[in-house]
C-alpha cells in the first residue's frame, strides 16, 4: 500500500512506518521506508523520569526532504549515515520522550508531521486470546489491552502509555498494535492448557500464551526461505536466545508449542529469569524462607537464570570466565545448554519431523560455543554443526550444519521491528482497499 498524498504541487507517497517499543522506563523506535524496507532512523530513550535520561538517535538513510534541502542550501541538510547523536538530561515521561524523538527525526527531515508517514506500529506484549493478528487501535482495543494488565503487569502498562502518547501527537494517524502473543495463538488447546482446575484457569485467564511471537514468526519464515521452501512445507524449531529466551515448535508455518507460558518466566534458562522450576519452590520460599510474593517474583525474574547461577548474564563474560577455569561459570553454561537440549528433544517429538533448528537473537546469533554445545550429542536426531561454518561471523541468514546432516542447523538474525512494520503496513493497506 502506497497512498499518494498531495502536498502543494507535489505528491508524497505515504510509505513510512514508525515502530515504537515502549518499556516501563524506555522507548525504542525505528522509522522504516516500506517501499524498500530500509531503515531511515533508529533511536532509544532510556531512564525516562530520571535526571540522567538518555536519548541516542541514529539517522541511517537520507530522506527526500533532507536531500532536497541539501541541494537548495548547498549541503545544509543532514546526510545519510550521519553519526549517532546523544542527549543526556531529564526527560520527565513517555510523552516528553516521544516528543524528543520526534524532534530528532524532524532534524533529519523525517518529522512525525510528514505526509509520508503512513502509520505507527506498536509492540504490545500481551494480546491474550482475542488478538490473533495485528489490529488498528481504537478505544475498545485499548480497553482490552488494559484488561490484560493482570497477566502482563510488567509490559502492557508501558505499551499502553506509548500508544496514548503517540495518539496524542498524531491523532489523525492509524495506530496499529502488533502482539507478541499473536503468533502462538495457533497452539492446540492440549498444548496451551495447564493441568489445573478448568474453572479457576478460565476465571483468571491462566494458560500458555507464549512471547517473542514476532521474532518466531519472522525467523521461521526466513528459515524456510533459506531452505528454498515455503513456510507451509517445513517444520522448524526456533531458539530465540537473548537476555530473555524462548523456544517454539513451528509446523507448516503455525506455532504448535512454545516454551514461555502465562508470563515470560517459564521455559529456558535466561539472563536473569529461572525458566522452568518446580512450582512448589514458591511455596517453600514463602513458608520456610519467609519471603513475600513480591520478593519471590523479584528472585525468579531478576535474580535467577545465569546471573543467579554465576553472577553474570552476559554470555561473552561467562565464556571468558570459563576459559580462565571458573567452575561457577562453567556450571551455569552447562545448565543453560542442558535446558536447550531438553527443548530441542521435546519439540522434535512434538513435530515428528524436523527440517531445521534455528538460532536467533543476541546469544543465538553471536555465540558459536552455545550453538555447538546445544547440538553436540544429538547426531541420532540428524543434527550436527560444521565447526568452520559455526565459527564464521556473518549478519546474513546461513546454514552451519554440514551437507550430510539430515536436519539443517541455521542462524537467522531476527528483525522484530521489520516484522512489526510489515504487519502494520499490510494492515493499513487492507484498510484502504
Amino acid at each position: 500500500m502506497t497512498t499518494p498524498i498531495a502536498e502543494g504541487s507535489s505528491t508524497v507517497a505515504a510509505n513510512r512506518v514508525l515502530v515504537l517499543n515502549s518499556g516501563s522506563s524506555s522507548v525504542k523506535y525505528q522509522l522504516l521506508d516500506m517501499s524498500d524496507r530500509s531503515r531511515l532512523a533508529v533511536g532509544l530513550v532510556e531512564r525516562i523520569g530520571e535526571e540522567t535520561s538518555r536519548l541516542v538517535h541514529t539517522p541511517l538513510a537520507e530522506s527526500e526532504e533532507a536531500a532536497r534541502r541539501a541541494s537548495v542550501e548547498g549541503g545544509g541538510g543532514r546526510r545519510a549515515g550521519a553519526e549517532s547523536r546523544e542527549r543526556i538530561g531529564p526527560i520527565a515521561d513517555h510523552e516528553a520522550a516521544l516528543k524528543a524523538a520526534a524532534e530528532e527525526l524532524a532534524a533529519d527531515g523525517l518529522g512525525l508531521d510528514s505526509p509520508a508517514l503512513a502509520a505507527i506500529g506498536h509492540r504490545v506484549v500481551h494480546g491474550g486470546l482475542r488478538f490473533t493478528e495485528p489490529v488498528v487501535i481504537d478505544d475498545e482495543v485499548l480497553k482490552e489491552i488494559e484488561r490484560l494488565v493482570p497477566v502482563a503487569p510488567l509490559h502492557n502498562p508501558a505499551n499502553i502509555v506509548g500508544i496514548r502518547t503517540a495518539q496524542a501527537l498524531r491523532p489523525d494517524l492509524p495506530q496499529v498494535a502488533v502482539f507478541d502473543t499473536a503468533f502462538h495463538t495457533t497452539m492446540p488447546e492440549y498444548a496451551a492448557r495447564y493441568a489445573i482446575d478448568v474453572e479457576t484457569a478460565d476465571a483468571h485467564r491462566i494458560r500458555r500464551y507464549g512471547f517473542h511471537g514476532t521474532s518466531h514468526a519472522y525467523v521461521s519464515r526466513k528459515a524456510a526461505e533459506l531452505l528454498g521452501r515455503t513456510p507451509e512445507a517445513v517444520n522448524v524449531i526456533v531458539l530465540h536466545l537473548g537476555n530473555g529466551a524462548s523456544a517454539s515448535a513451528v509446523a507448516g508455518g503455525r506455532c504448535v508449542e512454545t516454551s514461555m507460558g502465562l508470563t515470560p518466566l517459564e521455559g529456558l534458562v535466561m539472563g536473569t529469569r529461572s525458566g522452568d522450576i518446580d512450582p512448589a519452590v514458591t511455596f517453600h520460599l514463602k513458608r520456610v524462607a519467609g519471603m513475600s510474593t513480591d520478593e519471590i517474583d523479584v528472585l525468579l525474574n531478576k535474580k535467577s537464570g545465569l546471573v543467579g547461577l554465576c553472577g553474570d548474564n552476559d554470555m561473552r563474560e561467562i565464556r571468558r570466565r570459563i576459559d580462565e577455569g571458573d567452575e561457577r561459570a562453567a556450571l551455569a553454561f552447562d545448565i543453560y545448554v542442558h535446558r536447550l537440549k531438553k527443548y530441542i528433544g521435546a519439540y522434535s517429538a512434538v513435530l515428528g519431523r524436523v527440517d531445521a533448528v534455528v538460532f536467533t537473537a543476541g546469544v543465538g546469533e553471536n555465540s558459536a560455543p552455545v550453538r555447538e554445545a546445544a547440538i553436540a550429542g544429538l547426531e541420532e536426531f540428524g543434527l550436527a554443526v560444521d565447526a568452520d561454518l559455526n565459527a564464521a561471523r556473518s549478519g546474513a541468514p546461513r546454514l552451519i550444519s554440514p551437507d550430510h546432516a539430515r536436519v539443517a542447523v541455521a542462524v537467522v538474525p531476527t528483525d522484530e521491528e521489520l516484522e512489526i512494520a510489515v504487519q502494520t503496513f499490510a494492515l493499513i493497506g487492507q484498510a484502504h482497499n
